[in-house]
């Protein structure tokens, strides 16, 4: 099997978290619910976690940094929590379900309105298209920093001086980016960082974070937090304000072992090195007339995704077949169906490669040599 969805989750992941996560299962202990040895090493744990994601995107509050199930749990938290009724939301014409399915929810439910920027392969058209949508009653900017499907990176820095400038709430979707591109909370002006854990910081699936640079956020989720129990009131200091319920230990330290492991590799070198294993891929697949690419040359204003489609052939059907010959990649509409519709890809889907750090030349080369004779296979 080889293996290319990275972009769905890491994998393998590090020898090095692997080990963590059954270490956090031998602990076999509830964070913040006891002042037994065995419940005060969880909550070192925890803690240590949160300060290794709040040094990692410069969030200078660790309290800040909630741990969540995935990207999409940090997402419904933020934007349920920060946008208020009877607002106005802008977000990009690239976003995934995670994000478009809760605002068409509040928008169905007469609680927002929100419109949909264009967004540009030029940075300054990208960051008009936003500025252009802004209104008197817009409370907030949200989108992805890079696309799960095209490969795009957003300018995000850029779309956040444009909340600073009016004033804005900004909530960003780091699924794809963290671990991959720098991430700075501060400098960007980033009110709210969703983020997988699971993806380019290679820890288990089941984890996600939220950072956030406010305090003021309504709960999702209620419940019990090991802390104020005599009270039948949510507590309101952060993290427990938003962290209801008993936390996932293995899976929080197997994101700090992941964080670990990329400040060691630094993600500007993971990302050289996985951009230059989808170069090769990219290049056949442009000067192959039997293809379509539609994401994104390999580069810096890029995510390591090659997505494209044959034009005899469906793109599940591609997959299928490229299955049976042990490659693992994503063929359809990647759960961002809004991203085909605004490039025109919504008839048929694409097929999505994602290299990975652990990948190898040779993996795409193989794949490239499959692709080749796919009609006669």
């Amino acid at each position: 099997m080889i293996y290319l969805d990275n972009a769905a989750t890491s994998s393998p992941k590090p020898q090095s978290v692997t080990e963590t996560m059954l270490r956090g299962m031998r602990i076999s202990a509830n964070p913040g619910r006891g002042g037994h040895e065995a419940a005060m090493r969880a909550s070192q744990e925890v803690f240590s976690a949160r300060k290794a994601l709040s040094g990692f995107f410069n969030l200078n509050k660790p309290q800040n940094v909630i741990f969540t199930q995935n990207c999409t749990h940090g997402l419904n938290t933020a934007i349920f929590g920060l946008i208020k009724n009877n607002s106005h939301v802008v977000c990009s014409d690239l976003e995934h379900n995670r994000v478009l399915r809760v605002l068409e929810k509040m928008k169905n439910e007469g609680k927002i309105r929100y419109s949909i920027a264009k967004t540009y392969p030029d940075d300054n058209d990208t960051v008009r298209s936003f500025e252009n949508e802004i209104r008197r009653d817009t409370r907030a900017i949200i989108c992805t920093h890079a696309s799960n499907v095209f490969a795009d990176v957003l300018p995000i820095e850029r779309i956040g001086a444009l909340c600073r400038k009016y004033n804005l709430i900004f909530i960003v979707d780091a699924a794809q980016s963290a671990g991959v591109i720098p991430i700075d909370v501060e400098k960007m002006n980033i009110t709210a960082l969703c983020l997988s854990g699971h993806k380019g910081l290679y820890g288990s699936m089941g984890t996600g974070a939220l950072l956030l640079r406010t305090d003021d956020i309504k709960p999702l989720i209620f419940g019990g937090t090991g802390s104020e129990s005599q009270s039948p009131e949510q507590p309101l200091y952060l993290p427990d304000r938003l962290e209801s319920g008993t936390l996932n230990l293995p899976g929080i330290m197997s994101v700090k072992a992941g964080v670990d492991f990329v400040r060691r590799n630094t993600p500007e070198c993971i990302h050289r090195c996985e951009a230059w294993l989808c170069s090769e891929l990219y290049d056949f697949l442009k000067n192959d007339g039997r293809y379509e690419v539609f994401s994104r040359i390999p580069c810096e204003k890029s995510v390591p995704i090659v997505s494209f489609r044959h034009r005899e052939m469906h793109s599940e059907e591609t997959a299928e077949i490229l299955g049976r010959y042990g490659f693992c990649v994503r063929a359809g509409y990647h759960c961002a169906y809004l991203a085909h519709k605004s490039r025109g890809t919504a008839d048929s889907g694409l097929v999505r490669v994602s290299t990975g750090v652990f990948n190898s030349k040779n993996d795409l080369k193989k794949l490239i040599n499959c692709l080749n004779k796919i009609e006669n296979i």
